[in-house]
């Protein structure tokens, strides 16, 4: 329920947007507009990555351990774990808007890409933005590359557990549990690494206008 009341809070926070500015002639945002959309998607990027981790670990107790699963996964367990994962995506949304708003911005004031994405808006700063570039760059490290390779661990536990298991059917079903959730880490984790961790140039900048465009609308259709 939290994974989907995210992604169609990511994908409104940009899209209605993006739609308007498919019929407009001239496509505008004011600078407050842009902060809210640029908080609002930050904060839900980052809660659908601790979600997705937790969602893993829920499938590893879930196969691993069924026994075990309802006293494991309590209500008390689940509800620490849903706001854990909801206040990292409000406090890295926060620490990034607030480096933001400390940059002047006087040069040009076209945004090259399809919504207030922050390294887009970044580029538009009259200041050295290192600060800004190195945070967002740690955060990714810690809201990307850590939680895939917890769900790297939880997924191979789950891959032993799952042929260990005798019956065809309890296989299939097992597999299918999986499957979904393992399709949009895929995609997710992978597409974001490349906008966030691999070093930015401007022959780059169309690709990942692109990548943007389709972890941030297909995933959630997904």
């Amino acid at each position: 329920s939290h994974l989907t009341v995210i992604d169609i809070s990511y994908a409104s926070s940009n899209l209605l947007n993006m739609l308007e500015n498919l019929v407009k002639y001239k496509k505008t945002i004011s600078f407050i507009s842009c902060i809210m959309q640029m908080a609002l998607y930050l904060t839900f990027a980052v809660a659908e990555c601790m979600i997705l981790v937790v969602m893993s670990y829920d499938r590893f107790v879930a196969i691993c351990y069924p026994l075990h699963y309802t006293v494991i996964m309590n209500w008390r367990v689940c509800t620490v774990l849903a706001i854990t994962s909801w206040a990292c995506g409000f406090s890295l949304a926060l620490i990034n808007l607030i480096l933001l708003l400390k940059l002047p911005f006087c040069g040009p004031q076209e945004v090259n890409h399809f919504f207030c994405e922050i390294l887009s808006v970044l580029k538009l700063a009259c200041a050295d933005t290192w600060i800004n570039e190195i945070f967002v760059f740690a955060g990714g490290v810690f809201v990307l590359v850590g939680p895939l390779s917890l769900m790297l661990i939880s997924y191979t536990h789950i891959l032993l557990a799952i042929l260990k298991i005798q019956s065809k059917e309890g296989r299939k079903k097992a597999f299918s549990t999986c499957s979904s959730h393992l399709c949009v880490v895929g995609f997710y984790f992978g597409i974001a690494m490349v906008v966030y961790l691999v070093p930015d140039n401007s022959q780059r900048q169309e690709q990942q206008k692109i990548l943007t465009l389709f972890y941030s609308l297909f995933n959630p259709l997904l």
